[in-house]
């Protein structure tokens, strides 16, 4: 992505500064790092910091250190970048005294209570006073409209995510245990071009599929299982996430009758869903059709979220009315109504869609049992 596509990025999010009333926001999730300035570096430990990013009404800046200095210049160049030597926050104070910047806004759901200690410690000690407002949602917000360039990388993604779904579903063996059905899905997405995993796979037979994000076990495979397994890949930075749940043998007439519901409300869902429609009127699309054939009760997550550069963002698909947002055009959500019985296990089934003004468009193409 070439640095001038960008600017529009930065120019929405300083109309939101104006909006807030704030001088500045200080970024420091990876995702919306990388979504603004383009900076791909991704920390491994919440206590690890690869930069944070600053953007007033005129300025963009990197922060970040020696280890990064390089990899900064080579994919923000359109920023200016200041490297600490010490601590960033020093650097911060100073660059906040230079720019006489009063009143910042911090992400809260990402800048941890004692980064935020020093943050405001060192500020402090530097004799400047400014105020710390919380923010949440800003650059998500800008996030859940998909470019057509991203659009492209997650159709991509879900392109390879489903071509190894479908290698490795015709491998499934009684006698494999989970940890070798997804480490045979790690291999193959990372050999078959994937730059990562969205996330560690899901694979999850028998009663085991009755745990929506059980990890992997040495449980074996068995005829009649229900297993779930839920991939995805990575590449140029954006996820896919894709869920299909299958069964060794012939199934029985309890795995026809939950996974033909399922796909109900997932038919459903996917049927009534369209930009504008509120959050929680979308999950009601999915779950009254499994609310209504008596199994409200095993149906317990929300029926999706966003995808794009985190495998979980804006917007969520909640039932919950104070959680309620509008859906927006050019967002890519799951659609993934499950069942969950812990006296026999589970079935989720999950898509990805494209949400215009009138319809979801289907972006996956492999199909289903036809029961």
């Amino acid at each position: 992505m070439c640095a001038v596509e960008y600017a529009p990025r930065l120019e929405a999010l300083r109309q939101l500064l104006t909006q807030q009333e704030l001088d500045a926001l200080l970024v420091s999730s990876p995702e919306n790092r990388r979504y603004l300035s383009g900076f791909t570096a991704r920390e491994e430990l919440l206590s690890e910091s690869c930069g944070y990013l600053l953007i007033t009404r005129k300025d963009a800046w990197l922060l970040t250190d020696f280890r990064y200095q390089q990899w900064a210049r080579q994919e923000a160049p359109h920023f200016q970048l200041q490297i600490y030597k010490s601590r960033v926050t020093e650097s911060l104070a100073e660059l906040l005294r230079s720019l006489s910047i009063r009143c910042v806004g911090f992400e809260a759901g990402y800048l941890t209570y004692r980064q935020y200690q020093r943050l405001t410690q060192e500020i402090q000690e530097a004799g400047l006073e400014v105020s710390w407002q919380p923010q949440e949602g800003l650059v998500e917000g800008l996030r859940e409209v998909k470019s057509s360039e991203e659009l492209a990388a997650i159709r991509e993604a879900l392109a390879l995510t489903e071509k190894v779904l479908l290698e490795v579903a015709a491998l499934l063996t009684p006698g494999w245990s989970e940890r070798r059905v997804a480490w045979e899905i790690e291999r193959r997405l990372r050999e078959e071009g994937a730059e990562g995993l969205a996330f560690a796979p899901i694979v999850a037979a028998g009663l085991n599929s009755a745990r929506p994000h059980h990890q992997p076990s040495d449980y074996q495979l068995r005829m009649g299982d229900p297993i779930i397994i839920d991939l995805g890949a990575r590449l140029r930075g954006y996820c896919a996430d894709l869920t299909r749940t299958f069964i060794l043998g012939n199934p029985s007439d309890r795995f026809k009758e939950v996974y033909s519901l399922v796909r109900r409300a997932q038919e459903a869902a996917i049927g009534g869903l369209r930009a504008g429609l509120k959050s929680d009127a979308a999950d009601a699309l999915g779950r009254d059709v499994i609310a209504d054939a008596g199994l409200g009760e095993a149906f317990g997550h929300s029926l999706g979220h966003g995808v794009g550069l985190a495998v979980h963002e804006a917007p969520s698909l909640s039932p919950h009315p104070d959680r309620a947002t509008i859906l927006k055009a050019g967002s890519v959500v799951t659609v993934e109504p499950g069942v969950y019985l812990p006296d026999w296990g589970g079935v989720r089934l999950e898509n990805l869609v494209l949400l215009h003004a009138t319809h979801a468009e289907v972006l996956n193409q492999i199909g289903y049992y036809d029961f």
